[in-house]
């Protein structure tokens, strides 16, 4: 295939993706004035199927190429199978959340702007994955890393939106200025930013730049700012305290774009930069060992710090940061340079596998709650009481999305972490051979205490839950109407309900449920009228 295709087809994904982006501008500044998401909407969906078709048409061609992967621009930029995996990882991704924006934006302005800076987020995370240079690595990540910003503080009224995202930019800047410092030094010390190049530099200490012995040590400190930089771009410890701030504050659709794909690009760029750049027989320092602390530390606080939660974005924002220790396993079992050995690629390829796994699981559950967000459910784990009997089936998705996260068989999350801990197990050596073994069970019993919480529970099974207010009831089967405490106000209106200010009672039904779901979290006001207490009203 080689001889017939131009070398650029290999980015065609990452095009695809990058007009769609700038398709959507352009949209926006013929009609400014359009309301309707639908065109905004298809054109980013075409877009990121196209992304997805590509990507999948060329990892099974084996990237197009005859060797199964092809270097761009001076060896900036390298397409292989781990590129084009985390490239339809992130279409697919994108496309879910492109969708489940349609319904959560609706009546809000500045939606071209919203899907234009998902596809540019999406573009920059897709060059992540190809990056082969440190200068690339760094542009790629700043690209995706910028978006992130808007998206976040996308809701302008929002105080808990517009909090989190001043505190993740303001973060992320220092965090990038730590990734840049950290890549300036290992440049002064190797000459180069190729990370083949780089990797040949620490090989060869009496070749890098000076041929001095302390450049060496420069080059180790580059390294740990390096691998500092992309702990924060990963939500792990100890970088991950602006995490469960920009989840909990920004759009729900952008919380699940957040914690599933950009946490995989991260990673990506993560395993192609330690795996290629830094190798263990010439680095000053064992990053090995560095990623082995960060893996057990991230897993066992993360979920600790889930189990302690009482809103349920939080608990998923604690829940990826333990995730995130997942993931560093493959790094922390590596044995990296010109030693490494076959059951280090299958621990790297156990991790990416988890990454995906994760990826659609974690989406999904954010999804359901940008869908309870919708509804006007509250955020609490009390507000989700009952949403079993109400939408059985959003409701069975959402537990088997848990269930999966929590690693429990038959779900795939089970199989992703058995086999990623079979393989660091097989890796460990010494004292690590009992920690690597023991941090599943920790893992579980926190899970478990996590999930405490069902949302199958029966709200009338709790009289003095903050989710029963007086003179709300919630729509049974005894209503076939579905009246409630919002059904006076929808009442006086006929057709489909029109939205509403802030604050105003709504009711909405979901097209797989034929009980319409009410806001439960009302009061009654001096003049007579029953109004929500909680929720997010759009």
């Amino acid at each position: 295939m080689s001889e017939h295709l131009p070398a650029w087809v290999g980015l065609a994904p990452v095009l695809a993706l990058a007009v769609t982006g700038l398709a959507l501008f352009v949209v926006d500044m013929f009609d400014p004035d359009d309301d309707s998401p639908t065109v905004l909407v298809g054109v980013s969906v075409v877009g990121t199927l196209t992304a997805l078709g590509l990507a999948g048409w060329l990892l099974s061609a084996g990237a197009g190429f005859a060797d199964g992967s092809r270097t761009l621009l001076g060896e900036a930029l390298v397409v292989d199978g781990m590129a084009l995996f985390f490239q339809a990882l992130f279409a697919a991704v994108t496309g879910l959340v492109l969708v489940a924006s349609f319904d959560y934006l609706q009546g809000r302005d500045y939606q071209a702007e919203y899907y234009g800076l998902i596809m540019l987020a999406a573009t920059g995370m897709a060059l992540m994955a190809t990056a082969n240079s440190l200068a690339t690595a760094f542009i790629s990540l700043e690209l995706a890393s910028l978006s992130s910003y808007a998206l976040v503080g996308f809701l302008k009224t929002n105080e808990g939106s517009v909090e989190g995202g001043v505190k993740y930019f303001l973060i992320g800047a220092l965090s990038s200025a730590v990734f840049a410092f950290g890549i300036s030094l290992l440049y002064g010390a190797t000459g180069s930013l190729i990370l083949s190049d780089v990797a040949a530099g620490l090989r060869e200490p009496a070749a890098l730049v000076g041929g001095a012995e302390g450049v060496s040590g420069i080059a180790a400190v580059g390294v740990l700012m390096v691998a500092g930089g992309f702990a924060f771009k990963t939500a792990s410890v100890p970088f991950q305290f602006w995490a469960p701030e920009a989840y909990e504050g920004a759009p729900a659709p952008v919380t699940a774009f957040l914690s599933s794909a950009s946490k995989a690009a991260g990673f990506a760029l993560m395993f192609r930069v330690f795996t290629v750049a830094f190798p263990l027989d010439g680095v000053g320092i064992d990053w090995m060992l560095l990623f082995q602390v960060l893996a057990v530390v991230t897993m066992t606080l993360g979920n600790f710090a889930a189990a302690t939660q009482e809103t349920v974005k939080r608990m998923l924002a604690y829940s990826s940061v333990g995730h995130a220790g997942y993931a560093l396993i493959g790094l922390a079992a590596w044995t990296g340079g010109s030693v490494a050995t076959a059951e280090s690629g299958s621990v790297l390829g156990a991790s990416m596998a988890h990454l995906l796994v994760y990826g659609f699981m974690n989406t999904g559950a954010f999804l359901f709650v940008a869908l309870a967000e919708n509804w006007g459910v509250g955020r609490r784990f009390e507000d989700y009481a009952g949403l079993g009997k109400q939408v059985p089936v959003a409701a069975g998705a959402m537990s088997v999305f848990m269930f999966s996260l929590a690693g429990l068989p038959p779900f795939g999350g089970f199989f992703s972490k058995h086999f990623l801990f079979a393989g660091a197990s097989a890796r460990a050596t010494g004292g690590w051979r009992p920690r690597v073994r023991s941090t599943p069970r920790c893992r579980c019993s926190t899970t478990a205490a996590s999930s405490r919480h069902s949302g199958w529970r029966s709200p009338t099974s709790r009289p003095n839950s903050p989710g029963r207010r007086r003179g709300c009831t919630p729509p049974s089967s005894s209503q076939p109407s579905g009246r409630s405490c919002c059904s006076r106000r929808s009442a006086r209106s006929s057709g489909p309900p029109r939205r509403l200010r802030p604050g105003c009672c709504r009711r909405t039904a979901p097209l797989w449920s034929a009980t319409p779901v009410s806001i439960r979290n009302c009061e009654t006001r001096p003049d007579g009228e029953e109004r929500p207490v909680s929720g997010l009203s759009p």
